[in-house]
């Protein structure tokens, strides 16, 4: 299963991007120049083997700033740019991915329902922040949707933690309203919205 994960919170001064793939990876140095190609400095990069997968992980920051990237159009451009260069060094595993098709590859011979595959949860975070777990069926610039959905109703997102598995896309973002967690109103106002759209891909954002 390929599944690339971004990571806004661990580290306090760069964006964590970390790919994983069954047994093997290579190209790694194609991978980080793709990113050098966004603009991005990899401060780091590494491989580690757990069981029978490897995992390739990149400490990632802005090469204009030396700040990590908090830029969702940015972050969107990322996750597509190792999936794609991941697609083109594995052509086999476009079948496990919902942008192998996006990308002119063999499509997934199956589909998520999207009504089946989504899920929206408000958790509680502390008295200044709320977690916000999305769990959708994957689609190109899907983060960059999500990020206006939650600004157009004045929410806050203050960091995120991006999953691509598979056909499925994992999104946690810790979000807040005017500097405080989130009411259970505006809780509820967050998932009808995002449950709306993801549910409706083709629904213009300024309808719901």
């Amino acid at each position: 299963m390929p599944k690339v994960h971004i990571d806004q919170d661990s580290d306090s001064d760069a964006t964590i991007v970390q790919l994983s793939f069954g047994d093997r990876l290579g190209a790694l140095l194609d991978t980080m120049k793709a990113l050098k190609d966004l603009g991005l400095d990899v401060s780091k990069g590494t491989v580690a083997t757990e069981g029978s997968v490897k995992q390739t992980k990149f400490f990632i920051k802005r090469l204009d700033t030396g700040r990590k990237v908090e830029d969702p159009d940015m972050l969107e451009r990322i996750r597509l740019t190792i999936i794609n260069n991941l697609l083109e060094y594995h052509p086999e595993c476009s079948v496990q991915l919902a942008l192998g098709e996006a990308f002119g590859i063999k499509a997934p011979e199956k589909k998520l329902d999207i009504d089946i595959a989504t899920h929206i949860q408000v958790k509680e975070d502390g008295p200044k922040r709320s977690l916000l777990y999305i769990e959708t069926a994957d689609r190109p610039g899907l983060l960059v949707e999500i990020i206006k959905i939650i600004a157009d109703i004045n929410i806050d997102v203050e960091s995120a933690e991006i999953d691509t598995e598979g056909l499925v896309a994992k999104d946690k973002f810790h979000v807040s309203y005017r500097g405080a967690a989130l009411n259970s109103s505006l809780s509820q106002v967050l998932v009808n919205c995002l449950r709306y759209y993801l549910r409706r891909p083709e629904t213009d954002i300024d309808s719901y």
